[in-house]
């Protein structure tokens, strides 16, 4: 090796002690990734409430719904307070009840009043395949969780949890809440009287087998969407009979077998059920939404402060058999159409009403139906237009959505 001197002159070194250091520079490699940096990468970031994936996600109009918001927003703030306190509220009813919208306005309601943890928003109509799996669950929570400015502390564990276990993400569900979840909560003592008081979970029922969205799972042992759905629900029952675990849990899906013998039998102690049914008085909600859609109809238009009739609204009303989803398809068909309100109105009341079967459904098809056939468009991009999904692909199972 040659001397660090090489060809300098004119100067002497005497009973030094020669230290060779050497600087190695990597051109071209990237530092390695810091944990926010590891979590973020294993979230669905669509499947959160705000996200933009969601921003033309159905909420509750004003007005509507209020019961049924009231109801779930006081027993998370109030819960403990009931005669027999539950930790978890599984939110039921048929398709098209609105349990989306609803969820969407509560957590939007939860935000504002400072109390909401996290959220989760299955699709089985999202573009992203992220929020039809079950591996996004717990670390989409675990992200909210992090950047929630009440707990500091809880980020710093949940981002050291991965810095030691950079592999958490390819483990069982179960381990993956234990380690990113359950644990930094319980190194955390202090300030738990401004943490959040909720985790909302909605569409669980649209979960699907993680071997349909992942190539390496091909070929591991075929599991059905029920199996991941029953999954999901034990971790959560079991973080929900945890101590430490501070947060209720409100689950929103359709009354799927597995899931409604869940609830029913192995989760009973822990659940309070809120079926939406007539009794939230879905008829009234529906009216007042139809009335808001038709004012602006009027106003663009320059109709008659009279249309539609009476006769026509309740018509309507009938039609959509207390499912929202109707109502509001025919909403966004007028508004979106671009033809002459009282001709699409006309055409829309030509369909095969409720009379007309005893599928409660059944008009929700025929107006689909309609859709499809009317429209210049190609059928699933003016499928896509008037009820406003990523994927028009799937809109053959479109009168199951809610």
């Amino acid at each position: 090796m040659s001397s660090p001197f090489e060809n300098a002159s004119n100067f002497n070194i005497e009973g030094g002690t020669h230290i060779y250091a050497r600087n190695y520079n990597h051109y071209g490699e990237r530092p390695p990734k810091s944990s926010i940096e590891k979590l973020r990468e294993h979230i669905a970031a669509g499947a959160l409430h705000n996200s933009d994936e969601r921003c033309d996600a159905p909420k509750c109009h004003p007005e509507t719904r209020v019961a049924v918001q009231d109801e779930i927003v006081g027993w998370i703030c109030d819960g403990d307070s009931d005669g027999d306190p539950k930790e978890i509220m599984w939110v039921t009813g048929p398709a098209g009840s609105g349990k989306t919208a609803i969820m969407g306005s509560v957590a939007d309601t939860c935000q504002g009043k400072g109390i909401l943890g996290a959220t989760h928003f299955f699709s089985s109509f999202s573009g992203s395949a992220n929020r039809r799996s079950k591996r996004f669950l717990v670390p989409t929570l675990a992200y909210q969780l992090v950047q929630h400015k009440a707990m500091t502390q809880v980020a710093d564990q949940i981002l050291s949890a991965i810095e030691h276990n950079p592999a958490v993400f390819d483990q069982k569900l179960e381990v993956q809440f234990d380690q990113l979840i359950l644990e930094p909560l319980r190194a955390c003592r202090e300030g738990r009287g401004a943490w959040p008081k909720v985790i909302i979970i909605d569409g669980l029922d649209e979960c699907e087998a993680v071997q349909y969205h992942d190539e390496a799972q091909r070929n591991a042992p075929r599991r059905s969407k029920e199996d991941d759905q029953i999954e999901i629900l034990s971790m959560l029952k079991k973080a929900a009979s945890d101590p430490d675990f501070p947060f209720r849990i409100v689950i929103a899906s359709r009354s799927e077998h597995s899931i409604k013998h869940f609830f029913a039998d192995v989760a009973k102690p822990l659940t309070r059920e809120l079926f939406l049914d007539a009794k939230y008085n879905p008829d009234a909600d529906m009216a007042l939404f139809l009335e808001s859609k038709f004012a602006n109809i009027r106003r663009e238009s320059h109709l008659a402060s009279s249309w539609p009739r009476v006769d026509v609204r309740r018509t309507l009303i009938a039609n959509a058999s207390g499912q929202f989803i109707y109502v509001a398809t025919v909403g966004r068909f007028m508004e979106v159409s671009g033809g002459n309100p009282d001709e699409l109105l006309k055409q829309v009341l030509r369909l095969p009403g409720f009379k007309a079967s005893t599928n409660a459904l059944a008009p929700l098809d025929a107006l689909y139906t309609h859709i499809l056939k009317s429209s210049p468009d190609p059928p699933l991009k003016s499928m896509q237009r008037v009820i406003g999904i990523p994927d028009a692909a799937q809109v053959a199972g479109m009168s199951e959505a809610d």
